[in-house]
């Protein structure tokens, strides 16, 4: 009887302990511990830790610096530590915790040598692309491509199962563990998948993934652990798993205790700024029509542009997820492949592609992109000839280098040279529009377009979960996408809604959905009053220069003052969010828009833009409870309005979609920060970027799993992101946050093993703020800050 299937479940089983890994170029963000989110946040910490050997809490040096700054209420600090059992001074503790922090140092081992003969026959076949001459027999599969190179490498001993390598994985596995109890079995698989987390954590997204790469050269992680367990076997590697259970080290407990002081610190500003302002909407009765409506991605970025803008003039801002509801698979114009335009929780449902609608402007922009073109074949066909390239840098090398000086020492320059040549070279939207309408024809699996209920859909859902019931003459959709040179994490500095693209193009189909006659009719049936004047357009924000470019092909005449001065508004926004940026970074904000276009164009530049770090917030409300507030860029502002709401659908969305991506953002930078040598990815300095799936630390091992510390350090001891995991506040009726929970278990799950906190601002009982405990029970925040509860109190015990 075949021991295939029980292989196979085991793996499968196995394998949840490590997160997925998107490849670089759609860099997702996501919580490297997801697999253990069915349990406590000090649990899951406990067994990573003893897994993966990863720290879980800030250093002991990070909490003494957040003390001293002001970002831990001493007095919340106390209380948590009396609560946790320590009655010490608080430098007596920290200094404890030092003492108690592991720094072992693990020595060389046979195991070193299989991750170096495994990492680069993994890297020779996942490659995508980047290869001129490629691994012998990918078509066939990893397992079987790899059983066929192992005779030829002089670094793979002829020894135990590699001197007579099974045909079939299975068969392999079976042969290795004949020595090991089937009982073991899963904990090995657990084991050597953890030995190279980043491999691993790529081979399952790919596999689950299915795309073009995997059909043509498949891998899966039972050939991938029947490579792995011949070598270990052929250089006499002990695989038996470790006994030892996990145990908490004492650094460890104490750290939880300041850690969540340091939470709850932020926490009850947040809530309490949310709580006040929600008390001052109660009385406000003023409302008009505002110039415009500007809707952005829920991003942190957007935070410091929305604030800006408002300040300018009479415009109105509000938060969605940044791919604008639109799960679609996306082709722009000269793609030769189309991405994923939406969160990995999210399946695809339409394939949208860009056709020209304008023959002379793309005839211009065809001109230019073949010289492009051109040009990139000539750098290309150098990189693989060395004979030639000397050839070509004795006669344009004096060319090369004045390019290379320039960018190096005056970068600004060359921003200023790119732009000027970029007016003269229409943009795809320029001369293109999104095919949004059904062509009764499929891309691979995916219709291409959508049909007009299904446009009806999108847009009613945009309207009703913001809770807009007005609209200006402008509104427009904002996507949003960084501009960096030379960075292989760029993909981590665009959309995250939109699996690491630019949220452009997301924008430019909801514009032209809503721009639909038939659409817009039927949206005023449904009860939403878009005036007849209402003209949707869409832009996109570029997060590094903080310029937000409007694609205006779709507004008449008759609005163009309106765009003229919202233009000239958007221009003096930039400006001082860009001066807000550039002191962020210890720049210059004297010539800030200088400098963000310095550090979009710097080639040597190692941070572009600070992305999303500082995220620690996620509010979830009518944008009055935030306007005018300063949240220095660190939280994800949702709209939402409970009062159009009165089924919590809108609601109900919003927790199960945004603010689980939100989640997965929250612990990827928190992770990274509190040990980016296991869950970051180190130095950009020392990167390697490998097969255009990674990168790695020097010149080989595991892929890189995390983010870079110069997206989280402002210097090598200063951390610039604040590793807290997410607050979320909620405006809206405490019972019917309870309700939508207790429907949602995978949101009870997050929320009771504490890997997010929830706290609710009731509008109903007085604005007050209500904080979640556990198992759908609430503590009123002014009782908690009193002091401890015994037993937290139910919703229906609050509304009394």
């Amino acid at each position: 009887m075949s021991t295939e299937p029980a292989i196979d479940d085991s793996i499968e089983d196995a394998a949840t302990s490590v997160g997925s890994l998107w490849p670089i170029h759609s860099f997702v963000t996501s919580n490297p511990l997801s697999g253990f989110e069915d349990q406590p946040f000090d649990e899951a910490v406990e067994q990573a830790t003893d897994l993966l050997g990863g720290r879980g809490y800030p250093s002991p040096e990070t909490f003494r610096k957040a003390l001293n700054r002001g970002q831990i209420d001493p007095e919340i600090l106390e209380a948590e530590l009396a609560t946790a059992g320590y009655e010490d001074d608080t430098e007596v503790l920290l200094d404890r915790m030092s003492d108690a922090v592991d720094t072992e140092e693990d020595a060389d081992t046979v195991e070193d040598h299989v991750d170096q003969v495994l990492t680069k026959w993994l890297s020779a076949f996942l490659e995508e692309g980047s290869a001129h001459w490629s691994m012998p027999n990918r078509e066939a599969g990893f397992y079987t491509a790899f059983r066929g190179v192992v005779d030829y490498d002089s670094e793979i001993p002829d020894e135990g199962a590699v001197a007579d390598l099974p045909e079939t994985p299975a068969a392999a596995i079976e042969t290795v563990l004949e020595p090991y109890p089937r009982s073991q079995w899963e904990s090995i698989f657990e084991e050597q998948l953890a030995a190279l987390p980043g491999w691993t954590g790529f081979i399952k997204q790919r596999v689950d993934d299915g795309g073009e790469w995997q059909s043509t050269y498949p891998i899966s992680l039972e050939g991938y652990l029947a490579a792995r367990l011949a070598l270990l076997d052929a250089v006499g590697a002990d695989i038996e798993p470790a006994n030892d259970d996990a145990s908490a080290n004492p650094a460890d407990e104490l750290a939880q205790a300041f850690l969540r002081a340091w939470e709850a610190t932020y926490r009850d500003e947040l809530a309490g700024t949310v709580a006040e302002e929600s008390q001052s909407m109660a009385g406000d009765d003023t409302s008009g029509r505002a110039d415009a409506q500007l809707v952005f991605c829920i991003d942190t970025r957007s935070e410091i542009i929305r604030r800006h803008i408002e300040a300018t003039g009479d415009y109105e801002t509000h938060g969605y997820a940044g791919f604008f509801g639109i799960p679609m698979e996306y082709q722009g114009y000269e793609a030769d492949v189309s991405v994923d335009a939406c969160p990995p929780i999210v399946e695809p449902q339409h394939h949208v592609t860009d056709f020209p609608t304008d023959d002379d402007t793309q005839a211009s922009h065809d001109r230019w992109s073949g010289i492009r073109e051109a040009a990139d074949e000539i750098i290309e066909t150098l990189e693989a000839n060395a004979a030639t390239a000397y050839g070509f840098v004795e006669t344009t090398g004096s060319a090369y280098g004045l390019t290379l000086a320039a960018r190096t020492l005056v970068p600004g320059r060359v921003h200023d040279l790119f732009d000027a040549a970029d007016e003269s070279v229409p943009d795809d939207h320029e001369f293109c529009e999104p095919l949004v309408d059904h062509q009764h024809t499929y891309a691979g699996d995916l219709p291409v377009g959508m049909t007009t209920e299904e446009k009806v859909e999108y847009a009613a859902t945009a309207f009703e979960l913001m809770g807009w019931e007005e609209f200006s003459r402008l509104v427009v959709f904002t996507g949003h996408a960084s501009e960096t040179t030379n960075n292989p994490y760029d993909a981590s500095l665009d959309c995250g809604a939109c699996a690491g693209n630019p949220g452009g193009p997301s924008a430019r189909v909801l514009a032209k959905i809503c721009n639909d006659d038939a659409v817009t009719a039927e949206l005023r049936e449904r009860g939403h009053d878009i005036p007849e004047d209402t003209v949707f357009l869409a832009g996109q924000h570029n997060t590094t220069t903080d310029e937000i470019e409007l694609y205006d092909g779709d507004v008449p005449e008759s609005h163009a003052d309106d765009l003229d001065q919202l233009r000239a508004d958007l221009a003096t926004a930039r400006e001082n969010a860009a001066a807000e940026r550039a002191e962020a970074m210890g720049a210059d904000s004297s010539a800030a828009v200088s400098e963000t276009e310095r550090r979009a164009s710097d080639w040597a530049e190692t941070r572009p833009e600070w992305g999303l770090a500082g995220n620690a917030g996620f509010v979830i409300g009518p944008r009055e409870l935030t306007s005018g507030v300063d949240l220095d860029g660190r939280a994800f502002l949702h709209s939402y309005d409970w009062s159009t709401d009165p089924d919590a659908d809108a609601l109900e969305a919003i927790f199960t979609g945004p603010m689980v991506v939100t989640q997965w953002i929250n612990m990827q930078y928190y992770f990274s920060t509190v040990d980016n040598g296991v869950y970051g990815s180190g130095s950009k300095v020392t990167h390697n970027p490998v097969g255009n799936v990674g990168v790695y630390q020097g010149n080989g091992g595991d892929l890189m799993t995390g983010l870079p510390l110069q997206s989280l350090m402002a210097a090598d001891d200063e951390p610039h992101h604040q590793p807290l995991r997410l607050s979320t506040v909620v405006h809206a009726p405490v019972e019917r946050v309870t309700e939508v929970l207790a429907d949602h278990e995978e949101l009870t799950e997050l929320l009771d093993n504490g890997w997010l906190s929830l706290t609710v601002v009731d509008p109903t009982q007085d604005h007050r703020a209500f904080h979640y405990e556990e198992e759908l029970e609430w503590i009123p925040m002014s009782e908690r800050d009193e002091a401890p509860q015994e037993k937290p109190v139910a919703p229906a015990v609050a509304d009394e």
